[in-house]
């Protein structure tokens, strides 16, 4: 057995439970509960005008309906806008069910509660809503430049608007280094709303403990503690007596941090007012249309530049689509401007961004959360730079990257965390030898002479980018080592696939000596962790990580004092391995770490053999101290917190080879390679599965997967038949090579890796697509139609004369 664990591939231990089919989601609790089924709006745009349930009510079965007059005080608020922004001068949040006015198809406008779904659905069916149908607005210059409005008091549509800008070290602005620069270029980038589609979708389970007055809530959420913290606030009950619990998640990728959904305040406070259980699951279609979208973006892009291609000066202006409310504030814009900088030197930067309301889904953190378009706007900026010098792209790029010497790196501007963009570390040069060297990029030119003797289009492309993980404030661990010797481990964010019983295990035994069978860890329970942020932003590893192996340390410290007593040893002569406490280099000299467990914690009672040793009797204290010294407590445990200065910041560059067909216009991809840098790996097979996912989700986002709204703001393709996602045929083997700088700003020297994969695809993509046809591409997702179309105009204005074949 080995117990040094950290930065080996462990096979992820949950796999075995959940390939078996003995995972435990929402959807399998409750089998007796009631069921929730909501009328939702089928326009985009309308006002109530009446809800008729006469022909439902006599529904056998039926228990309650619902609406918004029904509501109590604290439930009939409008929901929280999470995180407030300066710039978010027009924050607008959706009540649980629509007061009024409906702006999205979807909007929860009645809550039925039945015997089962069937008999909910029926219900729902039977009642009827009268609307005054209002103008929708659709798509973004609609909404800033047409009459109508989302919100009548909300001008322009305009919810937020934000300026930054960096000057050239010589105090002239972006725009006039701009001016002056010897080459400049000005263009426009577009890119599409899309949605993550996790396996499982939302879903609340809730029952309410009349005698003990006290609520347990299920919810597939990847922040338990918050969506705790908010049923308790608007239900008006006393925090400890809600309990919430996520079990098995099935997926979430950001639409599942949103707290609290409605149906998160309505489920259980249903089941208290009823005081039955009660539970809701959602379906396919309601996720399309009343859950979340991300991406949407266009950009307008001002770039001056030098001979050799290095940046002097950089001027993008966004608008940003955040559908029809902004419950999660305007966090995904703000990665966007800030995180598009990517690994680069630029030497004056202004970014300026409207983020404005239209009649369709809200956006929320997906995958990526901003960095997609991004990495889309500067990596296109690059590619077009080198196109209109005749230069190789990656030589472009390497003339702007920042210098392995010149870490910390200040960019100068706020991130999302509301702290300065300050990367740790990173080796962006060795990024890119080890790129070009997966990839073959040097030989390249050859491959694609040879490709076209035979007929064949193909095309290279390459993206670089730079992530912020671990964002704060806070997250915490706790550990405790029982007699049995047995290490329980327990932190509050929650698990969605990433594989954290592995990785916190593996933290655990390293920093403890055990072997990892004998470590479990529980997440996402607020019963054994209460306070935490969640998963999200590539934070788990970093956050939690760091926190639980700050609380072994501190159990560490006190097992190896109480052990040094019991071997009359220095506590400095100690260590721990396989479950021993010995004497370094005389392993005969040790103690099981159980048995410190159970001296830890002086007995009056034996309930086992084990326990007669730490008796009143059995001990051979000092009749001078009392059993538990002072400032100490009974047991082997300890509970720490890890609260960053700022986020910490990782890198990764991806290329891939497509060929494009001469006739149908599809695009395959033929390879795909990935460099990624999150500082000291944890477990580089489950990097490896991140990446790997990621990738295959970014495929999705740069050639399949589009919400396609029509001018009356319904969802044209809101199915799996209609909403196209990659099988694993799409997606090619991906090949993978790892730098690792760690990070100086936390204990195990880590950063995040969950959103790695997904970020730079289509920019990727769009590269390799363009360097295949040569023809500009400045639009994602790109599906054959468009490319077939983008031919069809190109031969009209004679465009395809205008790129120039260079890398």
């Amino acid at each position: 057995m080995t117990t040094r664990l950290f930065g080996e591939p462990v096979r992820r231990r949950e796999d075995a439970r959940l390939v078996a089919g003995n995972g435990r989601y929402l959807d399998d609790l409750g089998a007796d509960a009631l069921a929730v089924a909501f009328v939702r709006s089928p326009h985009a745009h309308a006002r109530i005008t009446g809800i008729d349930v006469d022909d439902a009510v006599d529904v056998e079965g039926l228990v309650a309906i619902y609406t918004w007059e029904d509501l109590p005080e604290g439930v009939r608020e409008p929901l929280p806008l999470l995180i407030p922004h300066p710039a978010l001068t027009h924050g607008r949040t959706a009540y649980c069910l629509a007061k009024d006015v409906v702006r999205h198809v979807g909007e929860p406008i009645v809550m039925v509660v039945a015997a089962d779904r069937y008999i909910a659905e029926d219900v729902c069916e039977r009642i009827h809503v009268s609307y005054e149908f209002l103008k929708p607005v659709v798509g973004l210059e609609n909404a800033v430049e047409g009459p109508n409005l989302v919100h009548d008091d909300v001008p322009g549509n305009v919810g937020a608007h934000m300026v930054q800008e960096v000057a050239h070290r010589d105090g002239r602005a972006a725009r006039d280094v701009i001016a002056a620069a010897p080459h400049t270029l000005e263009f426009r980038l577009d890119i599409e709303r899309s949605a993550c589609m996790p396996m499982e979708g939302k879903g609340v389970y809730a029952r309410w403990d009349a005698d003990d007055r006290s609520l347990r809530v299920y919810s597939s959420t990847q922040t338990s503690t918050s969506v705790r913290m908010a049923i308790a606030a608007k239900l008006g009950l006393p925090l400890p007596k809600v309990e919430v619990i996520a079990p098995d998640v099935g997926g979430g990728f950001g639409v599942k941090i949103v707290h609290p959904w409605p149906e998160e305040i309505l489920v259980p406070w249903a089941a208290r007012l009823l005081n039955r259980e009660v539970k809701w699951t959602e379906d396919r279609r309601e996720h399309f249309v009343s859950s979340a979208h991300e991406r949407a973006q266009v950009q307008h892009v001002k770039v001056g530049f030098d001979d050799e291609g290095r940046v002097l000066g950089l001027d993008v202006e966004i608008l940003h689509d955040h559908g029809a409310y902004t419950p999660y504030g305007i966090i995904v814009p703000i990665i966007t401007s800030t995180q598009l900088l990517g690994p680069y030197k630029i030497g004056s930067y202004r970014v300026e961004f409207f983020s404005v309301y239209t009649n369709t889904v809200q956006v929320t953190p997906y995958r990526g959360a901003g960095r997609p378009q991004g990495v889309f706007c500067m990596e296109r900026t690059m590619d077009k730079i080198a196109q209109y010098l005749g230069k190789d792209r990656t030589d472009v790029r390497a003339a702007n990257f920042i210098q392995p010497d010149e870490f910390p790196y200040d960019q100068q501007m706020i991130f999302q965390d509301g702290r300065p963009l300050i990367y740790d570390s990173g080796d962006y040069p060795a990024s890119l030898r080890k790129l070009k060297d997966l990839i073959g990029w040097d030989d390249f030119p050859a491959m694609q002479a040879e490709a076209a003797a035979e007929g064949r289009r193909i095309g290279i492309g390459v993206g670089c980018y730079v992530e912020g993980t671990g964002v704060g404030p806070y997250e915490g661990g706790h550990v405790q080592v029982t007699s049995d010797g047995r290490v329980h481990v327990s932190t509050g964010l929650t698990s969605q696939g990433q594989g954290h019983e592995t990785v916190f295990a593996q933290i655990a035994a390293t920093e403890l000596g055990v072997p990892i069978e004998k470590v479990s860890v529980v997440t996402g329970d607020t019963r054994r962790f209460g306070y935490a942020v969640g998963t999200f932003a590539s934070r788990a590893a970093v956050m939690s990580g760091n926190a639980i192996a700050l609380a072994c340390r501190k159990v560490k410290e006190k097992a190896l004092r109480i052990a040094a007593d019991a071997l009359e040893a220095d506590p400095a002569d100690l260590e721990i391995t396989d479950g021993m406490v010995h004497v370094v280099g005389a392993p005969s000299a040790s103690i099981p770490l159980a048995t410190v467990a159970v001296l830890s914690n002086p007995l009056r009672y034996a309930f086992d053999e084990e326990a007669k040793r730490a008796t009143q009797f059995a001990t051979s204290g000092s009749m001078d101290r009392p059993p538990v010294a002072e400032g100490q407590e009974p047991g082997l445990e300890g509970k720490d917190y890890y609260s960053p200065v700022r986020s910490t910041f990782a890198s990764g560059m991806h290329a891939a080879i497509v060929e494009t067909d001469p006739d149908t216009a599809e695009i395959r991809i033929l390879r795909y390679a990935v460099v990624h840098d999150c500082g000291k790996m944890i477990n580089p097979m489950l990097v490896e599965g991140q990446i790997h996912g990621g990738v295959a989700q970014g495929v999705g986002g740069a050639l399949y997967e589009k919400m396609a709204y029509d001018e009356y703001g319904q969802l044209l393709n809101a199915s799996f038949m209609d909403f196209l996602m990659p099988y694993v045929t799409e997606i090619p083997r991906i090949e993978t090579d790892h730098l690792e700088t760690p990070s100086p700003l936390n204990p195990l020297g880590i950063k995040g890796a969950g959103e790695a994969g997904v970020i730079p695809v289509s920019a990727v993509i769009a590269g390799a697509v363009e360097d295949a046809e040569k023809i500009v591409i400045d639009r994602m997702p790109i599906s054959p139609s468009d490319l077939y179309a983008l031919r069809d105009s190109s031969r009209t204005s004679g465009a395809v004369s205008l790129l120039r074949n260079t890398q």
